[in-house]
């Protein structure tokens, strides 16, 4: 007995070191090939749901079908990380402007809380608890933890549901909603579904950095932050010749390159039902086509002794000025449209404000310099 125990503890602390996972801790998670393990605390009969492995690498398995002439049921299941999960419906893939079911356990061991959302934008406070379009069954909604499994069930009323994407997401483990109000999720995905043929597509997603915040990023660095940048060295920092020559064509190089991925990101974007981003769009392109100006200007510049230089100097920095106000207007517009917590349009801010000091302070400086010589 002693000897069979002793090699018990040896496989079991092989299999920790070389990352493989305990049986105990295997056999808790839920799965297509066994009967749903909570099917009786469930308020609606889930024995003719089909089961899909809905998105593989956070564990979310998915049961659905029609299970009345105008009702649909749904238990989506995940591992249980101290956190909620939820499942949104969306007509295009993405998440803004659609409505999602959150569960979670509450931290004091009482009963699981489920609400229905209202995804107004990427920030918690512009999705809005109990709000949404889902016509969701009355007192069908719960959620079970179980063996370190949470159940979410509910069901829909209608006949055919018209979403053709669903939506998951998993929050910060360890982390439950305070007031309801959801905090960002650490992961989201999305996958196609057929409800006619009871099938749905692998999820693919992954980090809630998505693609909406690598325009907004990069964008606000190469127009919002590195252009203004580069301007003040052109400006006030010519007395170290040729450093500031150097110095200027790089960070404004740099700050191009990266605005013009952030705009390609951009268009990218499945964003027809956004308000005002055929503005944002167009204020885009004029200043894409004045940073490509700007980029033919510094290949076409005449000498210093050349008469048309001046021209060509007035050229240059007016049109680089345009593009850096537009930038700015853009990147406080971008962040209205994604509907982000103002921490964004804060941080931004005091960036402009200490840069719009320090241009002062050299402004003076210059002046003060000039009036001497």
């Amino acid at each position: 007995m002693k000897l069979e125990k002793n090699s018990f503890i040896f496989v079991l602390l092989v299999g920790v070191l070389f990352g493989f996972s305990s049986p105990f801790v295997s056999s808790q998670l839920d799965s297509c090939n066994s009967a749903l393990p909570v099917s009786n605390l469930i308020p609606f009969n889930t024995t003719s749901l089909t089961c899909t492995n809905a998105w593989s690498s956070q564990s979310f398995i998915l049961r659905f079908g029609q299970t009345d002439s105008n009702t649909w049921s749904f238990v989506l299941s995940a591992p249980d990380r101290g956190t909620y999960i939820a499942i949104g419906f969306s007509n295009n893939g993405n998440m803004v402007k659609n409505s999602a079911l959150a569960g979670w356990i509450s931290s004091n061991g009482g009963p699981g809380i489920v609400k229905q959302y209202y995804l107004g934008g990427y920030s918690s406070g512009s999705c809005p608890p109990d709000q949404g379009s889902l016509p969701l069954v009355a007192n069908t909604s719960v959620i079970i933890s179980e063996s370190s499994q949470l159940y979410l069930a509910f069901q829909l009323n209608t006949q055919m549901p018209q979403w053709s994407h669903l939506i998951y997401a998993v929050g910060p483990s360890g982390s439950l909603p305070s007031t309801n109000y959801l905090p960002e999720h650490s992961s989201k995905a999305s996958g196609t579904v057929d409800y006619s043929g009871g099938t749905v597509s692998g999820a693919s997603g992954g980090s809630s950095f998505d693609k909406a915040r690598w325009h907004g990023l990069l964008a606000t660095l190469g127009w919002g932050i590195l252009m203004p940048i580069g301007i003040m060295m052109a400006r006030y920092f010519k007395k170290y010749d040729p450093f500031w020559f150097y110095a200027h064509i790089s960070i404004q190089g740099i700050g191009f390159v990266l605005g013009l991925v952030g705009i390609i990101i951009g268009f990218s974007l499945d964003d027809d039902s956004v308000d005002n981003v055929d503005i944002h769009k167009a204020i885009g392109i004029i200043i894409l086509v004045f940073g490509a100006l700007q980029v033919k200007a510094f290949f076409i510049r005449p000498v210093k002794t050349s008469k048309i230089r001046r021209y060509w100097n007035w050229y240059h920095h007016n049109i680089g000025r345009a593009a850096v106000i537009l930038g700015i207007a853009n990147i406080f517009l971008g962040l209205n449209i994604a509907d982000e917590s103002t921490g964004w349009s804060v941080g931004y801010g005091i960036f402009l404000a200490v840069w719009g000091l320090s241009c002062i302070f050299l402004e003076v400086k210059l002046w003060m310099s000039n009036r001497d010589d």
